[in-house]
């Protein structure tokens, strides 16, 4: 093979990865030559015959890796984002010798006790509330992954790692194919019924990506599927698209996710018994900020009651708007999108087709930065000819308010077939400051119906929501202002994370951000002050809907991840039989069903955490009154301690405390009952 631009420095502006030079086959070799070189490092911190310090153990262990930590995030940024046949093989293969190569960090037993030897000498070390943050979190991480076990119930450890791997990007690659691989096509006037423009012209877009020019094709994506199931009237076919979207990972073929969600149950439940806990559940809970199972059942058990109560109350109101139009069924879950776009503009004289036309992309990215801007004076420059992994992906560099260098943000918005579904932020450089100032390199990636070629890319409410969501995160990132790369940006509890970016989701609500960025695509007038009205008034709409398809979401994944094994697991009829328990309403499903539901399968990141967004719900809806209380959603004071404990802070404080220490007090849940409309 010719040179390897991943082993070579990267002289590329900014030090962005030199997409244009990397082939596939560049990975294998580079993962085989960087993991070595980190293993030799690893080995040599400890071998070291110097007694152990903060320096030659964990600040050692921070540094090491570096060439292979900046060839993973290159990448698994692009199997997420732009992924291919090539890069998903050599996916799976290094899955479980990433896996491996975990474990045998994490159990070396010479590197452990340099480790438990600082940790039981902590405070005669002189450390730093950083350094110690740090120290914390490698003792925890080691004892975590089994350090401390007997070299048999290690060497299960290992091999449980190295299946949960391969099984769980085996997970995430079925579903993609389910999702990438369907289309419906829409051809006649009867099929095209009652779609408003913007979708049949992103439809229209769509099917031409897909070689069907002069047809219409809509996606699994939410940006496209969603919209569908708002405005057609061809029942028959919205059950068709729906049924399609809920049964990714279930289609009984090479794509079926259920063995896979029961053999990964069984296993996670048993590395659990291996390290002393109950239940996976009780293990994964135990390094967040809500400890125990049981707090997370008391906080969805609080919400789900009020919200179940709603969501029958706004059945009835489908139903009744149903049959106002002769249709007289029990409302189905392909009805509900349908039927509540009926009642919304009914009640509030508001329908998405009126409002989409004010929500272009480009604008909602403008009042993204703007927002940031006054709250952190941060300032966004777009950068041209610079390396991307895709033409669609835009590069903005990133200053502070004395346009010093800050980072990069890369935004990577529209859906295509090499992307996984969803939406979400990542890096592919973090900030921090052990060998000198080290800026990030973050990237937002979201699934947007591309407008066609001339026209701009429209965007409904929620879409305009899920970006800010997204941009928090990334703000979270690019403002880190750490030493150690293990705390930087989002490296915090995971019930925490949700924080910065659902907080930041407020903003986009104001009055004072709307009236100025929601324009009309066409003629560039503002979104008149009745519309506004209407939109603001309407926030609270179909929230019994909202909250208990994600609530039976984080409900079913608590409880499943209770289970003592899961051989034998039926997926379907546990997923039937655990909703019926908590009389989960016929017309709604769950957000994420459980064979496509890669929060918690592909991967663990939220495993037996799909609760945190609600955990930081509570911390988000009473964050954002410090701002209402100053009577300035841009007030300084306020915004400075929101950087100072929130944004930059990264993992270095207790989370607890660093709530506390921005908001005064501990969070109080009747803020996000009131912001979901379902205080009594």
């Amino acid at each position: 093979m010719t040179a390897n631009p991943l082993l070579d420095k990267w002289s590329t502006p900014f030090e962005l990865p030199p997409f244009g030079d990397i082939e596939p086959d560049h990975f294998m070799d580079a993962f085989e030559a960087t993991m070595a070189t980190a293993r030799a490092e690893i080995d040599a911190i400890a071998d070291n015959p110097d007694a152990p310090s903060f320096d030659n153990t964990i600040e050692a262990l921070e540094k090491s890796g570096e060439l292979l930590s900046r060839t993973a995030r290159t990448f698994y940024n692009l199997t997420g984002a732009h992924t291919s046949p090539e890069l998903q093989s050599i996916e799976r293969e290094m899955a479980p010798k990433f896996a491996k190569h975990g474990s045998e960090t994490f159990q070396n037993n010479a590197l452990y006790q340099r480790i438990a030897t600082l940790w039981e000498n902590r405070e005669n070390l002189d450390l730093d509330e950083e350094k110690a943050r740090v120290l914390e979190r490698y003792h925890s991480m080691f004892q975590r992954a089994g350090a401390g076990l007997e070299p048999e119930a290690k060497t299960r450890m290992a091999e449980i790692s190295q299946r949960l791997a391969s099984i769980g990007t085996q997970f995430g690659q079925n579903m993609l194919k389910d999702e990438a691989d369907y289309q419906l096509v829409l051809e006649t006037k009867d099929d095209l019924a009652g779609l408003p423009d913007f979708l049949i012209s992103a439809a229209a877009e769509a099917a031409k990506d897909r070689g069907l020019e002069g047809k219409y094709v809509i996606t699994l994506s939410r940006s496209s599927i969603e919209p569908f199931l708002q405005f057609s009237t061809n029942r028959t076919l919205r059950e068709t698209a729906f049924k399609a979207w809920s049964s990714r990972g279930e289609g009984g073929g090479n794509t079926d996710n259920r063995k896979i969600v029961a053999e990964t149950i069984d296993l996670r439940a048993e590395k659990a018994r291996l390290l002393g806990f109950d239940s996976f559940a009780h293990f994964k809970l135990d390094d967040t900020m809500a400890k125990t199972p049981e707090a997370v059942r008391e906080l969805l058990t609080k919400v789900w009651t009020p919200a179940l109560k709603q969501a029958h109350a706004e059945e009835e109101k489908l139903a009744e708007m149903a049959r106002s139009e002769g249709d007289n069924f029990e409302i189905a879950p392909w009805d509900w999108r349908h039927y509540s776009e009926k009642v919304r503009k009914a009640d509030f004289d508001l329908d998405e087709a009126e409002l989409k036309p004010y929500l272009q992309l480009d604008k909602i990215i403008e009042a993204a930065f703007d927002t940031a801007n006054r709250l952190f004076g941060l300032s966004f420059e777009e950068k041209h000819g610079l390396p991307v992994y895709q033409p669609d992906v835009r590069v903005f560099e990133v200053k502070d308010r004395n346009g010093k260098h800050v980072g990069l943000f890369l935004g990577d918005y529209f859906a295509r077939a090499s992307k996984r579904s969803g939406a979400w932020m990542s890096a592919f450089r973090g900030q921090h400051r052990l060998d000198g100032d080290v800026s990030p390199i973050i990237v937002n990636v979201l699934n947007f119906s591309k407008g066609a070629p001339g026209e701009a890319t429209l965007l409904t409410f929620e879409d305009a929501r899920t970006l800010f969501h997204e941009f928090g995160h990334a703000l979270h990132g690019l403002l880190s202002n750490v030493t150690y790369p293990i705390i930087a940006g989002t490296g915090v509890a995971r019930d925490f994370v949700e924080l910065p970016s659902q907080l930041y989701e407020h903003w986009l609500s104001e009055p004072d951000v709307l009236s100025r960025f929601a324009v009309h695509y066409k003629t560039g007038e503002a979104m008149p002050k009745a519309l506004l009205d209407k939109l603001l008034a309407a926030e609270n709409f179909n929230q019994g809907f909202a909250t208990v398809e994600y609530t039976a979401c984080a409900l079913v994944d608590l409880e499943m991840h209770l289970l003592d094994s899961g051989k034998d697991l039926d997926v379907s009829e546990y997923e039937r039989k655990t909703l019926a328990d908590i009389d989960m309403p016929k017309a709604i499903t769950m957000r994420h069903r459980i064979p496509h539901f890669a929060h918690a399968f592909s991967g663990d990141g939220y495993s037996a955490g799909y609760y945190s967004y609600m955990w930081s719900e509570v911390m988000d809806a009473d964050a954002f009154g410090a701002f209402e209380e100053k009577g300035d959603i841009f007030d300084p004071e306020t915004a400075e301690k929101l950087y100072t404990h929130i944004y930059s802070a990264g993992g270095r404080p207790d989370p607890a405390e660093t709530y506390k220490a921005f908001r005064g007090r501990g969070p109080d849940i009747k803020a996000l009952l009131e912001k979901r409309g379902l205080a009594a």
